[in-house]
């Protein structure tokens, strides 16, 4: 079955069907996030108009609602990636934070001088900085593991800088700027093979590809909430047990304690040790629902409407004079990365939302993938199940449109 002309699931998404400057809306950035669907929406609905409460603490039913739901939240995740364990599942505010919680409570606490840390060149800077303030203070040693052109991680490379000084190995699942997806596993294979942990960034896999952190045999993984239908302000951390439990606090507080005096605290057991002050309730519990939303749809069937959606946005700009895209990795998903010939990508960007064009440009939080590629930024369009012809069609009109402009 195509779906480009018929998709069914574009009615499930409410702010799809709108007009931006006078033309349909074209929303080609689900990369930087997704839209929501209504059960998305109508769930944090609910909690702020009628079920309102905070979690863990009251002995009243709004509060053991909320409760409720917050932790069946949690059990939905454990089960969606295949962890051991709920409790394994830590609640942050983003992919962002949760690289930021292991670089302070696992690679501060546990790496030495010396030590070294391997990151792909394709990385985002939320997995590039937060291991640079560490290795500063630390002493600690970080090296790149270099791409090819078509912006695919070099395998025999990556091996060649294994050795048993690299403590930890962070890399992105799928690039947010590229698309590429990379192989995750055979990757941990080899850096378990020295000793080394290895820190997934899922944040742009999470909704597109089904993930078994057994499988994996990740030692951390993080994605984010708002990329895969929920809303923001939310993020989950997976650990294996053993790690989270050596791993000291990332944050001080209410809910991650056991007893507190003046002159000691013991803290909570996990998941709530990292869990301090009140969390996201709202956005935690829209997520159970987006979670919902992907397993009535099904991995598969997602990867079949998104792989054909990028095959028909990638011939079809590639008709278009002086267009080159960047990443063109044999295993991608559905993001394409572009330039046009003597058109300024800020520009494009700029032109192409008066013909209700809503596309991605800049460094997209990756200065290093950038310079490898020798280009100041892209345009990128990111598809989703919600996308259908028309969007790409009225993209590919678009850009013509800016072509004869700077004629």
């Amino acid at each position: 079955m195509s779906y480009l002309k018929s998709n069914p699931f574009r009615k499930d998404f409410p702010a799809i069907d709108q007009i931006i400057n006078g033309k349909r809306l074209a929303y080609l950035d689900s990369a930087a996030t997704t839209l929501k669907p209504n059960i998305v929406a109508d769930e944090v609905d609910l909690y702020y108009r009628k079920e309102t409460s905070n979690v863990h603490r009251g002995l009243y039913w709004l509060s053991e609602n909320a409760t409720t739901k917050f932790e069946e939240t949690r059990q939905k995740i454990a089960k969606l990636i295949n962890a051991p364990d709920k409790k394994q599942v830590i609640f942050t505010k983003g992919t962002t934070d949760s690289v930021n919680l292991v670089a302070h409570s696992y690679a501060r606490s546990f790496l030495n001088e010396g030590d070294e840390i391997l990151l792909s060149q394709m990385e985002h800077h939320s997995n590039i900085v937060p291991w640079q303030l560490v290795a500063e203070e630390k002493k600690i040693v970080i090296k790149v593991i270099p791409i090819n052109e078509r912006g695919e991680i070099i395998f025999e490379e990556f091996e060649k800088l294994l050795n048993s000084k690299v403590k930890l190995v962070s890399v992105v699942f799928i690039s947010n700027a590229l698309g590429t997806i990379n192989p995750i596993k055979k990757m941990i294979s080899s850096a378990h093979k020295v000793g080394a942990k290895f820190f997934i960034d899922a944040a742009q896999a999470i909704n597109h590809v089904k993930i078994d952190v057994q499988d994996l045999d990740a030692d951390f993984l993080a994605f984010s909430g708002h990329k895969m239908f929920g809303p923001t302000g939310v993020g989950v951390l997976f650990g294996k047990e053993e790690l989270l439990n050596m791993m000291p606090p990332y944050q001080g507080g209410g809910d991650m304690i056991d007893v507190v005096t003046f002159e000691k605290t013991t803290f909570n057991n996990l998941p709530h040790k990292f869990e301090a002050g009140t969390p996201a309730i709202a956005s935690v519990i829209g997520l159970s629902k987006a979670i919902d939303y992907i397993n009535q749809i099904g991995f598969d069937k997602i990867k079949e409407i998104e792989d054909e959606l990028l095959a028909y946005a990638t011939s079809k700009l590639l008709t278009i004079p002086g267009l080159k895209i960047y990443g063109t990795a044999q295993e991608k998903t559905s993001v394409i990365s572009f330039g046009i010939e003597g058109i300024h990508p800020h520009d494009i960007a700029s032109l192409i939302d008066k013909e209700g064009v809503a596309i991605r440009t800049g460094h997209h939080c990756t200065q290093p993938l950038m310079r490898f590629f020798k280009v100041p930024a892209t345009c990128r369009a990111s598809l989703s199940i919600y996308n259908n012809q028309e969007d790409i069609d009225q993209l590919y009109n678009a850009l013509l449109k800016v072509k004869t402009f700077f004629e």
